[in-house]
């Protein structure tokens, strides 16, 4: 988890600075997925089981859910080269929500009141920290909810993939779908990066791959009621590193707003594991 941490963090600042330099997000997204895919087919080149890991029958599942990633992914990094770094990671915080929404409607999962109250409290949250209809309302928060709100599609994909397909198989079709994409899309405003772009280039390809192997390999060897509370470390981290390198401050309105979802989604996590533990004593 330290290493998702470290990160989600440096895939934030290496977008920001490719923004800062002139780089379009729909450019930054795409060098993510060219660079994810140099990396995982290395990774498969030299794993034991090698390319047989990314036989599947489910392939239209796959591209329907890297679309809704890559505008996602697209949408995080307009937020990043707009809003305070804070911001960003506190609106992200609400994926829990969207995602139990939508399991819900598609996964034909029950609301209970750990959802109920994630759900509730998320809201408020995000109401707290956009304040709309104030003079600090600022409406390019919308594009963070709407990367909130596609990446928590993209896990409920995930959610229905995971059972049948290998962790290399998702990774690998996610970037096959990205690719293509996002150099369809960036074509008429990309800009040839010079040298002293390569290492956030890097940085944003290599980052964006071990955030999700590094938070793969955790929920593997942890329970998620111990794995995912860390995640929200991600928002005092990157409060610290957009303090020091960019004289970002945090305000109040913006700190709790985030605990009430911090809050509403660590409720929801305990009273899962509860439920699931009483529900494997009485063997139901």
């Amino acid at each position: 988890m330290m290493g998702t941490l470290a990160s989600f963090s440096t895939m934030a600042v290496a977008g920001r600075e490719l923004a800062a330099a002139g780089t379009e997000p729909i450019q930054v997204s795409t060098y993510r997925a060219l660079g994810g895919m140099v990396i995982v087919l290395f990774m498969l080149w030299h794993s034991h089981a090698g390319f047989s890991q990314l036989r599947t029958r489910r392939f239209p599942l796959h591209v329907v859910r890297n679309v809704f990633h890559f505008g996602a992914q697209f949408s995080w990094f307009v937020g990043l080269s707009l809003l305070p770094l804070a911001t960003v990671f506190a609106v992200e915080f609400t994926i829990p929500m969207w995602s139990a929404l939508l399991a819900v409607i598609f996964l034909a999962e029950r609301f209970n009141l750990g959802r109920s109250v994630a759900l509730g409290f998320g809201f408020i949250g995000v109401l707290i920290i956009v304040q709309p209809g104030s003079s600090v309302f600022d409406p390019t928060v919308f594009w963070v909810i709407a990367a909130a709100f596609g990446f928590a599609v993209s896990n409920i994909a995930t959610k229905k993939l995971a059972p049948t397909e290998t962790t290399y198989a998702i990774i690998f079709y996610m970037n096959l779908v990205q690719v293509p994409l996002g150099l369809s899309l960036s074509w008429n405003v990309w800009v040839w990066p010079v040298w002293s772009d390569a290492v956030w280039i890097i940085m944003v390809a290599g980052a964006g791959f071990t955030a999700h192997i590094c938070l793969t390999q955790a929920l593997r060897l942890a329970d998620a009621i111990f794995v995912l509370p860390f995640d929200y470390l991600r928002l005092p981290l990157i409060a610290i590193v957009g303090f020091i390198f960019y004289d970002e401050v945090v305000g109040l309105a913006l700190v709790g707003g985030a605990l009430l979802i911090v809050f509403g989604n660590i409720f929801s996590i305990r009273y899962e594991a509860r439920r699931n533990r009483a529900l494997r004593e009485t063997g139901t």
